[in-house]
């Protein structure tokens, strides 16, 4: 979320960021934001003045009555009286005021980043980096739907069956190599210095709220509505939510965390050859880092976590390449993302499979997320997170490239997690 004195300071470098987003009558936006936080705090300042009036003349009214001055003390009591009305009053449309404005500052989204061009949709991004050399697999090459039904290592009408489309059942070796990826993940983050939590797959509102879900994803997120609970689209909500609220001292950064968690999205009105498969899923698993930094060190530590992710696609040897998300692409809460996507050879498309992004201090301002800096005044935190990695997608791209008249092969570092170096 934006800060209201941010917006004004900075009213135009807001309005030309929310212009590359496309973003629709920012500037009416900003001046109802504007507009109300002036009649909130006018209103705050004649609360006050009145609060202050109200204490000054209870103190008098105590010594009238030690004087023995009841009719003046009693006189004064009725003032008090009319004082607590308006105070009323007043609270209430200070509440109003309050409202509104955090309402209007939800439906805005960040700014983005200078770096990022402008642009309406996935088709204006940008390549910046591509590494690794797509296979030739010949005209018998499989989707990896197909591989799934001729090895029987995913059952895709089993899963529909249970709860519906978008819900797979991983079997035998596919279970084994979804196991394998997942530890794979883990491993990798925790050596590069993220700290592994367990974290509940299931949010309360507030939580959905602070990392930006809600409102603005609500329709995409399964709702347990007897319980008012949120199942989670992705692990950065709960792992980020574990710093709400709270003030930190400058020498705790960085705050480095991994997690794996299931993944629960309705995508709703997702339909087509392209989400077959893997390729989109109601429910499936991903291992997410999550960094609390500095602001002066957000991005030299968004690019770590690029060059950390590259190394695990160099080391399944996937190829692939990086995007840096237009504005009319990039996610609301996110001020920069790189998205990272595998080739399919038998799909014959690019797929997906991470996205790493620096929202710097819009979560936190939602989150409440401070920390004192060395002159002991306090300021907001940056927040990153990244998948590293989504795993539907990475199998998906594994099954294809990997494909062989004999089976398919498993990549030399997932072996030993697997306990076997082939599927066939």
């Amino acid at each position: 979320m934006l800060q209201v004195q941010f917006i004004k300071d900075n009213k135009q470098t807001v309005l030309e960021g929310l212009a590359k987003r496309n973003f629709a009558n920012a500037e009416t936006i900003l001046n109802e934001v504007l507009s109300s936080d002036e009649n909130r705090r006018a209103t705050q300042t004649k609360l006050d003045n009145i609060l202050a009036e109200s204490n000054k003349i209870s103190k008098e009214i105590g010594q009238f009555f030690k004087s023995g001055e009841v009719q003046k003390a009693n006189l004064l009591k009725e003032k008090t009286g009319q004082l607590k009305e308006q105070s009323k009053e007043l609270t209430e449309q200070l509440n109003g005021f309050a409202s509104t404005l955090q309402e209007l500052l939800y439906q805005i989204p960040n700014v983005p980043h200078s770096s990022v061009k402008a642009g309406k949709s996935e088709e204006d991004n940008e390549e910046i980096f591509s590494e690794g050399n797509i296979p030739e697999l010949g005209e018998n090459a499989l989707p990896h739907w197909e591989l799934a039904k001729k090895y029987d290592i995913i059952d895709f009408e089993l899963g529909t069956k249970i709860t519906g489309a978008g819900f797979p059942v991983y079997k035998g070796k596919g279970a084994r190599l979804q196991r394998a990826l997942i530890n794979y993940f883990l491993d990798k983050n925790i050596e590069a210095g993220y700290k592994e939590y367990q974290v509940p797959h299931l949010v309360n509102e507030a939580s959905g709220i602070a990392t930006g879900q809600l409102p603005d994803k609500e329709g995409q997120m399964y709702h347990s509505t007897v319980d008012d609970l949120y199942l989670i689209p992705t692990g950065e909500v709960p792992i980020t939510n574990m710093f709400r609220g709270n003030l930190i001292s400058e020498d705790d950064f960085p705050i480095t965390c991994t997690g794996y968690t299931p993944c629960f999205r309705r995508e709703a009105g997702s339909y087509g050859a392209h989400v077959r498969g893997l390729n989109r899923l109601h429910q499936f698993d991903k291992v997410e880092i999550v960094r609390i930094e500095h602001p002066d060190n957000s991005y030299a530590a968004l690019d770590g976590m690029v060059e950390h992710i590259k190394e695990i696609l160099r080391e399944l040897k996937l190829p692939y390449r990086i995007l840096r998300l237009c504005g009319g692409d990039t996610g609301f809460t996110a001020a920069l993302t790189f998205d990272f996507e595998v080739f399919s050879t038998a799909q014959d498309r690019w797929l997906e499979i991470s996205s790493a992004s620096n929202f710097e201090t819009y979560q936190a301002n939602r989150l409440k997320l401070r920390f004192k800096n060395k002159e002991g005044k306090s300021q907001f935190a940056h927040t990153l997170n990244g998948s590293s990695l989504a795993l539907p997608r990475v199998l998906a791209g594994l099954l294809e490239n990997y494909q062989t008249e004999n089976g398919i092969k498993i990549p030399d570092v997932l072996v030993p997690y697997c306990g076997f170096d082939m599927i066939d």
